[in-house]
């Protein structure tokens, strides 16, 4: 298969979706990957190394799209891109459908096949495409949140592990999930006092078990909310509903509540936020105030560390792609249930469910189109 890998194009996203290393093994499968020039560049990889690995090197993004089969990508495609993909052609990346109407129509009418990585779902239901980069996250917003808790960056001035004699911060913490647990273990390890909110009983048993003495477990609920927001010094917002629109659990009339200069971290903001009042920001300007609250709402977080988290990311999207070029998509997905379930656009026909629902399209079942 002909594998195209294009440079990232989204603000500040320095990521790469294949290192050397991956392009290797599928070269050695007997597969052909072309990268754009300059395109690991960001994450710490030079064209030579690409090219030593047996990677054919394309000068620009449009002749990169060009001669794939499939592209492997990190983020999802923005406007430029939407033109350069093609029917039938697989694109296997980020997508976040349900929080963008306009990439969802546009991938619609490409008629492409488009897998996203964060609906890739195995049995136990765990998304293993989506761990990597929550994890990332979810250590970032607290080292975010505790950089934008300082008094030059319109916070409240608190540092967040506090002093002998000064008490420490308060972080609070909504959705005890991949982003919530490495959250809580970050703002832990600074001595911060840290509070996770969840549903699910049996998790917060489970984080009630494994965390350390400083974090304490509650039932999310409104009421609960609303307590805990009016003496937090930081928010995380951490709650992921698969392929669909995340809920808003902090609504604008909540900020009033809330003391001045507090942050909030919304982690799911590229599903739509938790936090009524978050909508996506870049690393190039990522905080706006409304109320005197410190909104951080960076889309592609991962992105700032882009070294750490391409190598992050390809150990886990790397065999699945294998699949995929081994097989073909439509081979790979009848075999592998799990890879099925990326499925969310496929022809022109809305295949996920979560999609479907978020913008009222006409939902068609991924197993008519693979029998």
């Amino acid at each position: 298969m002909k594998i195209g890998v294009p440079k990232e194009i989204k603000n500040n996203e320095n990521r790469v979706a294949l290192t050397p290393a991956g392009v290797s093994a599928l070269v050695s499968r007997g597969h052909t990957v072309y990268v754009q020039k300059t395109a690991g560049e960001g994450s710490g990889f030079s064209d030579a190394e690409y090219r030593t690995a047996g990677a054919k090197m394309k000068k620009d993004i449009e002749s990169t799209y060009k001669v794939a089969e499939m592209i492997v990508k990190v983020k999802e495609p923005i406007e430029s891109e939407y033109g350069l993909i093609k029917e039938n052609q697989l694109v296997f990346t980020y997508f976040h459908f349900a929080s963008h109407l306009p990439l969802t129509k546009a991938m619609i009418k490409s008629k492409a096949v488009c897998l996203a990585y964060e609906t890739v779902e195995l049995a136990d239901r765990s998304l293993p495409l989506l761990v990597p980069m929550s994890e990332v996250a979810g250590r970032m917003s607290i080292q975010e949140g505790a950089k934008y808790l300082e008094k030059p960056e319109k916070g409240r001035g608190v540092l967040l592990g506090g002093v002998p004699g000064v008490p420490p911060g308060k972080v609070t913490i909504l959705g005890g999930g991949i982003v919530g647990t490495q959250a809580a273990k970050m703002a832990a390890g600074l001595g911060a006092q840290v509070t996770i909110l969840d549903i699910n009983l049996n998790r917060l048993r489970h984080l009630a078990d494994i965390m350390p003495a400083n974090v304490m477990t509650l039932y999310s609920n409104e009421y609960n909310i609303r307590q805990q927001i009016k003496e937090s010094d930081l928010v995380v917002g951490a709650v992921l509903i698969p392929g669909a629109k995340a809920p808003n659990l902090i609504t604008k009339a909540m900020l009033k509540e809330m003391r001045p200069g507090t942050v909030l971290v919304d982690v799911a903001v590229d599903q739509g936020g938790c936090i009524e009042t978050c909508k996506p920001t870049t690393h190039e300007n990522p905080t706006f105030i409304i109320d005197d609250v410190v909104h951080y709402c960076v889309a592609n977080m991962p992105g700032a560390v882009p070294y750490t988290s391409t190598l992050a990311l390809t150990n886990a999207t790397l065999q699945y792609a294998i699949q995929l070029a081994d097989k073909g998509w439509e081979q790979a997905c009848k075999e592998n249930a799990a890879l099925a379930k990326g499925l969310n656009i496929v022809k022109g026909k809305v295949v996920y469910k979560g999609v479907a629902d978020a913008f009222n399209l006409k939902y068609e079942s991924p197993e008519v189109l693979l029998n």
